[in-house]
């Protein structure tokens, strides 16, 4: 099993970045959307974005934003990438990524294999896709609720695995999710907290320690390797 691509999302302080990227972790998530727990305003994305320092990729996530905060995220905090986590249509999406010249990833809500003809629509105009869980009723978060999804819907997707898969992920779960559904990435929050937008070191210390239990023993041995 190849460890895949690994964002941590939500991170709100200089120690959680170092523990993440300590780990191996290859992409750091902001989160700009004052609902959440995990949001942090421009100049603390700012501060943040250089103690990251080029050791990983940067993105952040906006809900619904419109032109004038998406131009000023651009220009002032230069994310890698944009995470459109909203309601934003495949035009919607195009003209985002044509406005701020930055690559876009574009999550998508899944509860039924309906929800999943979203991702022909977004393919074409989406650098990257997201496959999260619907938020549960009364919630006003699109993410990090803790929750999953029935990951056998995404069966239909046939041997495209080109998406991070969210929603629920944690220790106790993230060796079926990478054996069952072989994703190119997985995207965390919820599940290395101790408490909604506080991230817990022991937490993503014993994430990491499933991912690479699960890699390891999934790995052939040297005599297999032998016979090979």
């Amino acid at each position: 099993m190849t460890r895949p691509h690994i964002k941590i999302c939500g991170l709100k302080t200089e120690t959680d970045i170092d523990t993440v990227l300590g780990r191996g972790g290859s992409e750091i998530g902001f989160i700009h959307f004052g609902p959440s727990p995990r949001h942090l305003e421009l100049e603390a994305m700012i501060r943040l974005r250089a103690h990251v320092a080029g050791r990983a990729a940067v993105t952040v996530v906006t809900v619904n934003a419109d032109d004038e905060l998406l131009e000023r995220i651009a220009a002032r905090v230069r994310p890698d990438t944009l995470q459109l986590h909203g309601a934003e249509s495949p035009a919607r999406v195009a003209e985002i990524a044509a406005l701020t010249g930055l690559p876009v990833m574009k999550a998508i809500s899944v509860s039924t294999r309906e929800d999943l003809e979203a991702v022909a629509r977004f393919r074409p105009v989406a650098d990257r896709l997201l496959l999260d869980a619907k938020r549960p009723k009364g919630s006003v978060l699109p993410g990090g609720n803790g929750v999953s999804f029935d990951w056998s819907l995404l069966d239909a997707l046939g041997e495209d695995r080109r998406f991070l898969l969210s929603g629920g992920l944690t220790a106790a779960n993230v060796a079926d999710a990478v054996r069952r559904v072989r994703p190119q990435g997985l995207d965390v929050s919820s599940g290395v907290e101790s408490a909604p937008g506080r991230k817990d070191a022991g937490l993503i210390h014993h994430f990491f320690d499933a991912l690479d239990a699960a890699s390891a023993a999934d790995a052939p041995s040297s005599l297999e390797r032998r016979f090979a």
